[in-house]
């Protein structure tokens, strides 16, 4: 298995569209630790690039479950 984490994907989130968009999602103040927000966002935004399922999001985005929540959010 490759560790491709580190990867920008072409239709990411660049460093300085993250600047921009950053302060925008709240902060969580309490529960669980949230996953990267970034991380999320570029996977809710490949979901409406590609159309398919939210069960069929790639696992380097995260839980298809956190992604459909966040979205709904």
């Amino acid at each position: 298995m490759v560790d491709d984490s580190w990867v920008i994907r072409r239709h990411d989130l660049s460093d300085a569209e993250w600047e921009y968009v950053q302060p925008l999602p709240p902060a969580s103040l309490r529960g669980r630790k949230r996953l990267d927000d970034r991380r999320v966002l570029n996977g809710t935004m490949g979901e409406f690039r590609t159309g398919t399922a939210w069960r069929d999001a790639p696992e380097r985005y995260g839980p298809w479950a956190t992604l459909h929540t966040r979205f709904r959010r």
